[in-house]
């Protein structure tokens, strides 16, 4: 939340430049405040799980969140799930023409198909599409993220050597060291990932509108962002609370596919220590971070918000 302070208070300026959430009060007296409409395409088949780690995400600022939870219109979930999808969910053709203050395409365990061959491929296309003219501000996770370079792009995904698992340190890059999404950063942090594809980095930073604000020398880039944050794409799982990486770790072992032990993860690399949780503070502060600048940036009445320029 910003601080108010007098206009003509002798650093106003100097916080501004360093992206430090300030307010005078005459801007302070006339702002309209309403809860922030973000809505959550969740593509995973962890439905609540994935739900609740994104929902403690967006519940950690004084912001009011109206979240929407969104579905694909596609016949690929368990049969078990369809009371939950259809008492808490909004189909994709229900909500394709309003307008989001923020929204939130989640991943998909989907890396081995071609994203065409994806079954509600032209869907999921054509919301993202919408999103130039319809989200304030969208963040893609992990295959999503891939998903939208692919679609808004052209970068397609490259399939790795071996599975990417673990908890990876990464960089804060000079230029993001004034983003809105990072203020607060520490220089290094750390964030889990699950994959087993990756974007080439070269083929980012060839994309003059795009910006690599956050890179691992394991990982790749984490968070690619667009220059004016209306795109956001992030390849690990910020959101991941402390057991996700082991239950998909005992899923594997159990299932008898090759798999490697998450890298930095368990105490002392041994899984009867327990998880060391080293990703949360960054992760909260982030999902902060989004909701103050689609806060600041977004319109009162949600039909005005300015559309991404082509």
């Amino acid at each position: 939340m910003p601080i108010l302070i007098p206009a003509d208070y002798p650093s106003y300026e100097e916080l501004q430049e360093r992206n430090i959430f300030v307010m005078d009060s005459n801007r302070a007296s006339v702002q309209d405040i309403r809860p922030l409409k973000i809505g959550v395409i969740n593509l995973m088949p962890t439905l609540e799980a994935t739900e609740t780690q994104l929902m403690k995400m967006l519940a950690n600022t004084p912001l009011q969140v109206d979240l929407q939870l969104i579905m694909m219109d596609t016949d690929f979930r368990k049969p078990e799930d369809l009371k939950h999808l259809n008492q808490f969910y909004r189909t994709f053709d229900e909500i394709k023409d309003e307008k989001f203050d923020g929204m939130i395409i989640t991943g998909a365990p989907l890396e081995t198909l071609k994203f065409e061959e994806v079954d509600y491929w032209h869907d999921l296309a054509l919301l993202m599409s919408n999103t130039k003219k319809n989200v304030f501000s969208t963040i893609y996770i992990c295959w999503a993220a891939q998903a939208g370079l692919y679609h808004h792009y052209g970068i397609d995904k490259q399939v790795r050597d071996s599975k990417l698992f673990g908890v990876f340190k990464h960089n804060l890059l000079n230029k993001a060291y004034c983003s809105e999404l990072t203020r607060g950063f520490d220089d290094t942090f750390v964030v889990p990932h699950s994959r087993h594809t990756q974007v080439n980095a070269d083929a980012v930073r060839d994309i003059d509108e795009l910006e690599i604000l956050a890179e691992s020398d394991m990982a790749g880039p984490h968070m690619i962002a667009h220059k004016n944050k209306r795109w956001i794409f992030l390849q690990g799982h910020w959101e991941y609370d402390r057991g996700t990486l082991m239950r998909e770790y005992n899923r594997d072992l159990a299932a008898g596919k090759p798999i490697d032990m998450p890298y930095n993860y368990f105490v002392d690399d041994d899984p009867e220590k327990g998880v060391e949780m080293t990703w949360n503070g960054h992760a909260n502060l982030f999902y902060a971070n989004w909701l103050n600048f689609v806060y600041q940036g977004t319109t009162y009445d949600l039909e005005d918000i300015p559309s991404i320029p082509w």
